[in-house]
């Protein structure tokens, strides 16, 4: 896998959940989003998102992506995550 695209293509996806509020995410809270993801390189990937409380339900989420190749990445997918508080100043 080349792990250089795999970070590219997670922080490009994540970035849609960056960019929402903590109101829209709330409504993610115990989703699950997966999508199969072509890289430049034509290499073929699985990117899998979830939103979670960070540690207790309405206080932080964290939102956590991962990405893998379908060979040997699987078990142990590139992977990313962030947390959003409450009184985050987004749109």
């Amino acid at each position: 896998m080349n792990i250089a695209e795999a970070k590219t293509i997670l922080q490009e996806h994540l970035q849609d959940y960056r960019q929402r509020s903590y109101r829209e995410l709330v409504d993610l809270i115990e989703g699950h989003d997966t999508m199969r993801v072509r890289g430049s390189s034509g290499v073929e990937y699985q990117l899998d998102v979830q939103v979670l409380w960070d540690n207790r339900p309405h206080g932080p989420i964290r939102v956590v992506g991962a990405i893998d190749d379908f060979c040997g990445r699987t078990y142990v997918p590139v992977s990313e995550s962030f947390v959003v508080k409450q009184n985050d100043n987004r749109p």
